[in-house]
């Protein structure tokens, strides 16, 4: 995988994660020739269930850590609360490795995340969130800067997870790691005029 490891070693380097690297780092459980394959399109990374202090890495501690205001330091999140209380903010990430794309698929852009399901499988919010804070913090890479990436999870309203998009490229809003839902129409939509 070359560069596009994050591993023990990177994770350890990077102080302003804090995380608790498992003494026992399990076995890299994908095979060379898929590794040799995905080497230059993803990220080989070890996700870690806990900070240093014990607290489980999900996207509620990770936000409440780096924060929701571009000018007070970055990365950090984008100034939304609409998810506070949707339960895949609690979702702890996991001991293990994981593969994660860099860039999304030139096809699937503008598609609808039903079309794409029948193809591709979509990764956790934790695990997208985990994995761009991972990048930035020990590679300086800002994965997904303008672009939004599908996610499994979905609302309480069973509408469909997307982050990502760090950077407005029209300056209209700051800067921050995003997470938005797809919203589905329900009969509770429509039209006065």
């Amino acid at each position: 995988m070359g560069k596009n490891v994050i591993g023990p070693a990177e994770l350890k380097n990077a102080a302003a994660l804090d995380l608790r690297i498992p003494e026992n780092v399990p076995d890299v459980p994908f095979p060379a020739g898929e590794l040799e394959a995905k080497q230059d399109d993803y990220l080989l990374v070890l996700g870690v269930s806990s900070f240093s202090d014990g607290t489980p890495v999900t996207i509620r501690n990770l936000r409440e850590r780096f924060g929701k205001d571009p000018e007070v330091s970055e990365p950090c999140f984008y100034n939304q609360d609409w998810y506070d209380k949707e339960d895949f903010i609690d979702i702890p990430m996991e001991d293990g490795w994981f593969l994660i794309r860099k860039n999304v698929y030139e096809d699937s852009r503008a598609v609808q995340p039903a079309e794409l399901m029948k193809e591709y499988a979509f990764p956790s919010a934790i695990r997208c969130t985990y994995a761009f804070f991972a990048a930035w913090f020990t590679a300086g890479i800002r994965l997904w800067e303008h672009d939004f990436v599908w996610c499994s999870d979905t609302d309480h309203n069973g509408d469909r997870i997307y982050v990502g998009k760090y950077h407005d490229i029209d300056g209209v809003n700051k800067n921050g790691f995003s997470i938005h839902r797809h919203l589905a129409l329900r009969p509770c939509y429509g039209c006065i005029d």
